[in-house]
């Protein structure tokens, strides 16, 4: 029966190794196509501890030991490991949403506008949140022009996306549970599906394939967002977690060494930063240095002409549709020229009565944006 102990003793341990292993950030477990393995453990793991667990106490309470204390010895060590496991590696306990989301004017604000943000505009109100408070909440759950709202950052991926947190119809709530090459992964409260960051879709779960709708958003310097949007809301460091917040500028200016999220500075490496736009199905990565280069990309998405700038501020980027692949843009310090027409950074029209249509485009990793659109270009 001591075999017995042992084996339910060595299943637990590696039961609950495994069960945090397949979804958080350690050597090699983000390579694997593992989620399905990694959700089923999840759904069952109070059947695997319940039977690990009846096998202990069956092997402890049936075998002869020499010394009754002596089983404690690894039952107490099992014991610490999986507490740590559970409450100090799960990514809900390493990561908190915000207890409260404070917003201020461009008077009041507290927050450094040379602070990279992902910016939102609906019914006529704008709101910035930083990448510095978003780094570390994961997701912030607000409102804007009546509509509710989750902003979510993976810093592992450099993705900044923004939706609405309905499933079917129905308003939902999601927790950060880990993350999925790399991407940061949500669980709906609900039916417990988990949900990936960077494309708002359910890719485990009894809604495996259902897709959160996004939000359009922006990044940019929040000087640069200010002077498009004066009246806009920003958002404030809750007090809670002032320690946990990111002081210096490593990570958002690409001086970051960290493995994890640490820039590589040449291009095309995994760690790369590029522009991805989207223009309907079609998908395209432009290289950060190029663009930085350039200043302003003409070119095709699919059969769709675009356009792509960078603002003076050498953060702020937007992409756009160009009327026909003839059409040609030019760049003067923040203004963009099209003919007689002037359009502002943000493409909102200054000397016409139509603004430029703009298409989303995020700056993430490269390794990210190749491994969440399959089918993208390279400028």
């Amino acid at each position: 029966m001591k075999r017995v102990f042992f084996t339910g003793l060595i299943g637990l341990l590696l039961f609950e190794i495994l069960n945090v292993y397949l979804i958080m950030p350690m050597p090699g477990s983000q390579k694997m196509n593992s989620i399905n393995i990694a959700y089923f453990l999840y759904r069952w793991r109070w059947a695997f501890r319940i039977l690990f667990g009846a096998m202990l106490v069956v092997g402890y309470s049936s075998a002869n030991w020499k010394r009754k204390w002596l089983p404690h010895i690894p039952v107490a060590l099992v014991g610490v490991i999986i507490y740590m496991i559970n409450f100090n590696m799960a990514a809900d306990h390493m990561f908190y949403e915000p207890q409260k989301v404070l917003m201020a004017t461009a008077v009041t604000n507290k927050v450094d506008t040379n602070r990279l943000i992902i910016g939102i505009v609906n019914n006529g109100e704008a709101k910035a949140y930083p990448i510095q408070f978003l780094g570390y909440h994961h997701q912030v759950k607000d409102s804007i022009g009546g509509n509710p709202v989750i902003v979510t950052y993976c810093t592992v991926c450099r993705t900044g996306r923004v939706y609405e947190p309905t499933v079917n119809g129905s308003p939902e709530q999601f927790r950060l549970v880990g993350m999925d090459h790399f991407n940061a992964m949500f669980e709906d409260a609900t039916t417990k599906s988990w949900w990936r960051q960077v494309t708002g879709e359910a890719i485990t779960g009894k809604l495996k394939g259902a897709q959160m709708p996004e939000f359009f958003s922006t990044q940019t310097s929040l000087s640069e967002w200010l002077k498009l949007h004066p009246n806009s809301l920003i958002m404030q460091a809750d007090p809670a977690f002032i320690s946990q917040y990111d002081t210096t500028f490593k990570f958002e200016s690409g001086k970051s060494k960290s493995t994890l999220t640490g820039t590589d500075s040449l291009s095309g490496k995994d760690k790369s930063w590029v522009i991805g736009v989207k223009a309907g199905k079609e998908r395209k990565s432009f290289d950060w240095n190029q663009l930085k280069k350039e200043r302003i990309i003409m070119d095709k998405i699919g059969n769709q002409p675009v356009v792509v700038v960078l603002a003076r501020d050498d953060k702020s980027f937007f992409a756009f549709e160009r009327l026909d692949e003839n059409a040609i843009f030019n760049l003067s310090n923040d203004t963009i020229l099209y003919n007689q027409h002037r359009y502002k950074i943000n493409g909102l029209a200054i000397n016409t009565t139509v603004s430029l249509k703009p298409l989303p485009a995020y700056q993430e990793f490269l390794h990210s944006w190749n491994t969440f659109n399959n089918d993208t270009k390279k400028y």
